[in-house]
């Protein structure tokens, strides 16, 4: 993968824009070549040797030429813009009510990203997990404050807003992680407020939606009982959501599927059973700001919530 996501696509939308660059860098550096050589060209040969240099009061053909042929530039990058803009349009059309209008629904908070599966009851944070060679309608909106939803290599930048649905086309043509970041500056982590896309064979991804459907089983080791019980006896089930218990998501991510995820946090830390310990021993310690607070665990509540939490696959 290059150093630079934008120079190496892998979506067709992604691929459209990368193009779009390169011709208006084409055009601007031609254009800067010229206005440069002529600039250089006046400086050496119409330098004056101690008299006045003869005078050019202009030429009507001349000066009609210098604005026509911008005027051409202009308005072939802006057709060219609007019509990679008109193709991007991801507003769906009008639809009969309750018919889903978004394969995926993404929802911006400060600061973590909440992606649910239309049609299912999946509902994630932080990583999305799409087929390869499909298109898919990205629903956009925030719960706070204006997010930025990017993913660089797939897709272009756009605005999360509260109180509107923006709409969006995500696509990848090879199986891949992709690192999507917020691109708009949010508060105190918006440093952190990243996110991943897995796109995997079709097939592959059949499989992932069927292992998501699942509840977890009730655990039974008794580390990971007692860390259920400690769960669901603190304010964590008032905040959080797992499937299959009284926890109800209210503003923190659904933990449901929580030990098959890569990172935790927004990208904060990677997702090992020693990490999970050392965010749920003091959130505040890698993401300051963060509105998870410390609830002063013992270190045998922290070894009973990670020993439950990483049961949750």
């Amino acid at each position: 993968m290059s150093s630079f996501p934008v120079f190496d696509p892998a979506s067709p939308q992604a691929e459209a824009i990368r193009d779009l660059f390169v011709q208006v860098l084409w055009i601007s550096g031609g254009i800067f070549s010229i206005v440069a050589g002529l600039i250089c060209v006046a400086l050496f040969k119409f330098r004056s040797k101690g008299k006045l240099p003869a005078q050019d009061f202009g030429s009507h053909r001349k000066e009609i030429a210098w604005i026509v042929a911008p005027v051409i530039v202009v308005l072939w990058i802006a057709a060219i813009s609007a019509k990679l803009v008109l193709t991007f349009n991801a507003v769906p059309q009008a639809h009969p009510p309750g018919e889903q209008v978004a394969d995926l629904i993404v929802t911006g908070h400060q600061w973590w990203w909440e992606i649910e599966y239309a049609g299912t009851d999946i509902v994630s944070a932080n990583e999305i997990h799409i087929p390869t060679g499909k298109r898919l309608r990205v629903q956009l909106s925030s719960a706070d404050v204006i997010h930025s939803f990017w993913v660089a290599r797939l897709a272009r930048k756009m605005d999360a807003i509260p109180g509107r649905e923006n709409f969006i086309w995500l696509q990848a043509d090879e199986p891949g992680v992709y690192q999507g970041r917020c691109a708009e500056f949010c508060g105190t982590q918006h440093a952190w407020m990243n996110f991943l896309v897995h796109a995997h064979d079709p097939e592959e991804y059949e499989q992932w939606l069927s292992k998501e459907k699942v509840v977890p089983p009730t655990p039974v080791e008794p580390n990971a009982v007692a860390g259920r019980k400690t769960f669901l006896s603190l304010t964590c089930s008032q905040c959080h959501a797992i499937a299959g218990t009284g926890a109800r998501r209210s503003i923190a991510p659904d933990l449901t599927h929580l030990a098959s995820r890569s990172e935790l946090a927004a990208g904060v830390l990677s997702n090992t059973p020693e990490n999970l310990r050392l965010w749920l021993k003091n959130p505040a310690a890698y993401k300051p700001g963060c509105k998870m607070p410390d609830f002063k665990l013992t270190d045998q509540q922290l070894d009973d919530l990670v020993a439950y939490l990483e049961t949750l696959k």
